[in-house]
């Protein structure tokens, strides 16, 4: 029975931030540091190898335990909001010093593990503070704050940096500015949960001060669960086709047609993402947890993964076929913005814009049904250290194919590759049907 205080506190207070929260620092590591390495001049060689900064997000299962047994799920994310937004505004203040690139690779190194361990307490505190059917529903919602958390690290904070690098004339001083802003809004979030947080009574250390850490019981208990081979078989290859597409999206669209792509500039491509593609994915959330929460996951989670992998043909075929048509809005009758309104129009393809939609959509639907299936095998008093073990293996299921997406890519092609990817979300679809699934 969920307690009283917890029970009392707005979920819709504290859910969107909180995974807003969780999605930027993931953001900056994984993604946002690429183009910051890149305005640096550092090697493409330097670059790939700091694809193992997401190792912390595959293994976090590991200390998961440690976050179980010390202090409340509450302290230890605060703490941790603290500390990554100290190490941003102390990598801002990083600039004026030698050797920035291998400082700022520490100092993501460190983000990443913080990161992580926040990951780790926010799914936990998530599971205590909420009720079951609370956490039906807000799996949609928690799950589009994260990703809108992606468009505005990945967008609007790359866009931001080069803004005001152009203004300054300085790269290095773009970017301070940019890394201290992403830390005074984490630190924003932290001041506002330290306030508004619930303090539910079942938020407590597993263990004594006199006990062990209970690895040994989590991971036992989580793998003696019903059929938990095949779990973990469809947690590692649902999203194999995913993984194999992800990480190929945005060059596909950016690359010449010459080399199979779609010649778009990374301007046209954050519009079309960012507008139309983000209102989908908003849509597909909320609408995926209200169907999880009014029919059961049992009923549910088949036709939503469906649609969160069948999308995946549409890019097959726009590889295939890479339409030319072309649509364009003039904003030129914006005159009173500072600019040239003679270059304010927005030019996209009706076909890519409504592939990104369909996608979008779909994986809002669908990536709600799997969330909340991975909160579903997270039982007991160890479910927090459950439902870390089950991200990892997600994690790990996503970074082995994005790894040698490029490899394939140019090897076979954007077609080619795309239909690959198509055919690699059968294996995962098909494990659904030999997992035990009971609303009760």
């Amino acid at each position: 029975m969920k307690n009283k205080k917890a029970s009392e506190s707005n979920p819709w207070l504290f859910i969107p931030t909180q995974y807003f929260a969780e999605g930027v620092p993931y953001i900056i590591v994984n993604q946002l540091s690429v183009a910051f390495f890149k305005s640096l001049e550092a090697t493409n060689s330097f670059i790939g190898a700091t694809s193992l900064l997401s190792l912390p997000w595959s293994i976090k299962f590991l200390w998961g335990p440690i976050v179980d047994g010390y202090l409340t799920k509450r302290k230890w994310l605060l703490l941790m909001q603290l500390l990554m937004s100290v190490f941003l505004i102390i990598l801002s203040l990083s600039f004026a010093l030698p050797g920035i690139i291998i400082i700022s690779l520490i100092i993501f190194v460190q983000m990443a593990f913080l990161s992580a361990t926040h990951d780790i307490a926010t799914d936990g505190f998530y599971l205590i503070a909420l009720d079951k059917k609370q956490q039906a529903f807000f799996s949609g919602i928690r799950s589009t704050f994260y990703r809108i958390a992606m468009i505005f690290s990945g967008g609007f904070l790359l866009y931001l940096s080069d803004l005001l690098a152009k203004k300054f004339q300085n790269i290095h001083l773009g970017w301070s500015l940019t890394f201290a802003i992403a830390g005074l809004i984490i630190l924003f979030i932290f001041c506002y949960h330290l306030i508004i947080l619930p303090k539910p009574i079942e938020d407590k250390a597993v263990i004594s001060e006199n006990s062990k850490i209970p690895f040994k019981e989590a991971f036992a208990s989580y793998f003696k669960q019903e059929r938990i081979e095949y779990v973990i078989a469809f947690i590692l290859l649902v999203r194999l086709g995913e993984g194999i597409l992800l990480k190929m999206l945005q060059p596909f669209l950016n690359d010449p047609f010459d080399k199979g792509g779609m010649n778009f500039s990374w301007g046209e491509i954050g519009i079309m993402y960012g507008t139309f593609g983000i209102i989908a994915l908003v849509i597909g959330g909320i609408l995926g947890g209200w169907i999880i929460k009014k029919y059961g996951l049992r009923k549910t989670i088949l036709p939503l993964i469906l649609c969160m992998n069948v999308p995946n043909v549409l890019y097959a075929l726009l590889a295939c076929y890479r339409p030319i048509g072309l649509w364009k809005i003039d904003f030129s009758f914006l005159s009173f913005l500072p600019g040239n309104s003679q270059d304010m129009h927005l030019t996209f393809n009706p076909m890519v814009q409504f592939s990104i939609i369909i996608e979008q959509f779909g994986y809002g639907l669908g990536f709600t049904a799997f969330m909340v299936f991975l909160l579903y095998f997270s039982k007991g008093e160890y479910k927090t250290s459950h439902y870390a073990i089950s991200t990892g293996f997600m994690a790990i299921g996503l970074i082995i194919p994005g790894f040698i997406s490029g490899f394939l890519q140019e090897i076979i092609g954007y077609n080619w590759l795309f239909t690959i990817s198509t055919i690699a979300t059968i294996p995962g679809i098909i494990l659904l049907f030999f997992i035990p699934i009971n609303d009760d």
